[in-house]
């Protein structure tokens, strides 16, 4: 089965999980899918993930999901650059999420990272996905 987004169908299968109130969640295995995993775990928005060996050949990444006092962390998580449209962004040009209190998520030439990381390394990017 190919996907025309994998990205948008790893956010949705979060967003769906959270909503269902799942302690985790399996997708697909990919290096941008990790990357943007480990800057979610490293900015607190999830607990974790792992990656699991189904059969020869066939990797899935078990995402486990975080809640704080009975709710989502993540209360939105959206999709920015699609494949018809990418969206692109310098340092200087890139916009806070909900006043700073929420992130960016960046893929740039040092790697997928956070708008924080982003504005700390001085380099722009394609951006990926926005989180509150």
């Amino acid at each position: 089965m190919s996907f025309s987004d994998p990205l948008g169908d790893m956010l949705t299968r979060i967003r769906n999980g959270q909503q269902a109130r799942k302690s985790d969640i399996k997708v697909p295995a990919s290096k941008l899918r990790e990357s943007v995993l480990e800057v979610l775990k490293r900015e607190g928005y999830i607990r974790g993930y792992s990656r699991v060996n189904v059969r020869k050949g066939i990797d899935e990444i078990k995402v486990e999901l975080k809640y704080y006092e009975n709710r989502p962390v993540i209360s939105e998580i959206t999709r920015v650059s699609a494949p018809g449209r990418r969206v692109y962004s310098s340092v200087k040009d890139l916009k806070k999420v909900y006043n700073g209190l929420g992130i960016s998520i960046l893929s740039t030439p040092r790697g997928v990272m956070s708008d924080h990381e982003a504005r700390t390394d001085n380099v722009g990017g394609e951006v990926l996905c926005t989180v509150f």
